[in-house]
């Protein structure tokens, strides 16, 4: 699946960059969250997006305000449930366009949109 491979090769990519996961594939009635991580002192929301290399559109360009909407509705329900202090919340995307063959293209989009309603 298309999408499962995209999330494994976010979550190793954040790894690498220093990222700590917290949480993969939140789910709550407002929606899904990929990935949930720590970055420093922030706790980092993640959309991954994935195409495959002939796919016209970028990965990225599908997180538009009704997704946005929702990202930002889970995000509080998961800040909700498990007590998060209040601190520094951000909302980035990975985008991975998987070729035929040869090294996936990953594209890490810090802040990719503004979380205030």
């Amino acid at each position: 699946m298309l999408g499962a491979r995209g999330e494994y090769l976010a979550e190793r990519f954040l790894r690498r960059a220093g990222f700590r996961i917290v949480a993969r594939n939140y789910r709550c009635p407002a929606g899904e969250l990929d990935l949930i991580a720590r970055d420093g002192g922030a706790l980092v929301f993640i959309e991954v997006k994935t195409r495959a290399a002939d796919d016209d559109a970028d990965p990225e360009e599908n997180i538009g305000p009704a997704k946005q909407s929702q990202l930002i509705r889970t995000a509080r329900d998961f800040i909700a449930r498990h007590r998060f202090p209040p601190g520094a919340y951000r909302f980035d995307a990975v985008a991975i366009v998987l070729p035929e063959s040869g090294e996936p293209e990953i594209r890490h989009i810090r802040d990719a949109f503004d979380a205030r309603e």
